[in-house]
């Protein structure tokens, strides 16, 4: 795991979708970009998983952390909707409040 990486999200507002993020990761000087969405109910799955309201940015950021613990910055999707991280990863759901 490399220890200069940094993950920053930006929630973006939409008429269309009220979740919608921008992430950047940069890690050795070689920064992705992903657009994630999100919608309310899948938002509300995981704050009941986690035991507590989070702020939907903090989710994206534990969730990419989740992600990069398994895949390389370049394996993940440009844009994707958080639920296809448990289509991909059955343990997403179970192991998120641990990168909270």
């Amino acid at each position: 795991m490399a220890t200069d990486r940094r993950i920053v999200v930006q929630q973006v507002q939409t008429d269309s979708c009220p979740f919608r993020f921008r992430v950047a990761v940069e890690e050795e000087s070689v920064r992705t970009e992903h657009t994630v969405t999100v919608d309310q109910m899948t938002f509300d799955k995981i704050s009941r998983i986690v035991g507590t309201e989070c702020q939907p940015v903090k989710i994206i950021e534990a969730s990419f952390r989740f992600l990069l613990e398994r895949e390389p910055k370049e394996a993940i999707l440009n844009r994707f909707d958080l639920t296809l991280i448990s289509h991909n990863f059955p343990e997403y759901y179970e192991q998120i409040k641990q990168y909270l």
